[in-house]
């Protein structure tokens, strides 16, 4: 079954190139709405011009669609509120050399 934990679980697995964390180490992922098999994810990136926003969707849509065949991902890039290295887990913020 999908539900929230399991989603994001899945996207544990999907790492930022750039930084080599995942999308939910680094607090990307704002909101995960599961409705049945339709999951809804609001994320943001790093930076306004990160160049890596379809690899990013295109993964995160390829983990929800491991959870199961039927999972319909829709995905919505947000920069609402806009994010900042305190949205990152601690490991990461000490790894990236900002405070804790």
């Amino acid at each position: 079954m999908i539900n929230t934990e399991t989603v994001l679980k899945a996207l544990e697995d999907v790492v930022d190139p750039e930084l080599g964390y995942s999308v939910v180490e680094l607090g990307l992922i704002y909101r995960v709405k599961v409705e049945g098999k339709r999951v809804e994810i609001d994320f943001t990136l790093t930076s306004f011009g990160c160049p890596l926003a379809d690899l990013l969707t295109a993964d995160i849509e390829a983990a929800v669609r491991s959870l199961h065949p039927a999972a319909e991902p829709v995905t919505t890039l947000v920069w609402d509120p806009p994010w900042g290295p305190e949205r990152m887990n601690e490991e990461a913020r000490l790894d990236l050399g900002y405070p804790v």
